[in-house]
């Protein structure tokens, strides 16, 4: 990995800004809708030390209102477009559909972001194949079960998708996992699921946690979606410790803050 913004020694954890070019996402939506917006919003993040980009039209918050692939191209092609031309950093589109898939990375994108593991459209994996693109691979559930054993859950589900990846010729190192905080479990899911990221990465792929702003944090700390910047840090800061590859968050330079001062303490 590429030493990170002017500093001599590589930093292990890179930084996904979420560029959420929406009308309803739980955090964001409508702020960054309109292309001028969306595009001041990724050259603010790019400033502010991100790795990579991730561009989604479509809103997956608790109780969403799903939305055509035209509608949803509407909304990320054009952003897409106009950050490939002009910020020098890898750019995600954050969809479950292939035919958004594929004309986001026509006009630029290089990583796919899929919260669904490639367990629900069959065009995705053999189009990543095809493109040579990273693969963001979530883990997701339709329902909430308090009863299982949620990492269970999640090994099983990333061994589908794992078999899946391999099956389309996605070689390992292009597949990353997430384990889907917010998607599907209780609010003690999602902890577990966050403790135990050492031993989803060692399933010998790299992992993505996202938990920014989302409501696991309001549950705890009380917070409304505005003010839960701090709990986002401490619990993205646990994660960092067990050296989390990526993390996806709207805050950029708040983590890269964390980030070098958890790694400096490392190093010492």
């Amino acid at each position: 990995m590429s030493p990170a913004h002017g500093e001599t020694g590589a930093k292990r954890t890179r930084i996904m800004g979420i560029l959420n070019v929406t009308p309803d996402s739980f955090s964001d939506g409508g702020k960054f809708n309109l292309l001028d917006r969306a595009l001041a919003q990724a050259r603010r993040m790019a400033a502010e030390g991100a790795d990579i980009i991730d561009v989604g039209g479509e809103s997956t918050r608790p109780g969403y209102t799903p939305v055509d692939p035209g509608t949803e191209l509407a909304r990320v092609i054009a952003p897409i477009r106009e950050v490939a031309a002009e910020i020098d950093l890898p750019i995600s589109i954050d969809t479950r559909k292939s035919v958004v898939a594929r004309a986001a990375i026509e006009a630029g994108a290089s990583i796919l972001n899929d919260v669904w593991g490639l367990q629900r459209d069959d065009g995705l994996a053999p189009l990543a194949a095809e493109t040579g693109v990273e693969v963001v691979a979530m883990h997701n559930r339709d329902d909430v079960d308090a009863a299982i054993d949620i990492f269970d859950d999640m090994r099983c589900f990333f061994e589908k998708t794992i078999g899946i990846a391999r099956a389309a010729g996605i070689p390992d190192d292009k597949l990353i996992l997430d384990p889907g905080i917010g998607f599907g479990k209780t609010l003690e899911q999602n902890l577990i699921a966050v403790k135990r990221l050492p031993d989803l990465r060692a399933l010998g792929f790299r992992v993505m946690l996202g938990v920014s702003r989302k409501s696991s944090i309001g549950m705890i700390t009380g917070r409304p979606v505005e003010k839960r910047l701090a709990g986002t840090i401490a619990m993205n800061a646990w994660a960092i410790r067990d050296h989390i590859d990526i993390l996806r968050v709207h805050d950029v330079a708040a983590h890269l803050d964390a980030i070098r001062i958890i790694e400096a303490l490392d190093a010492v």
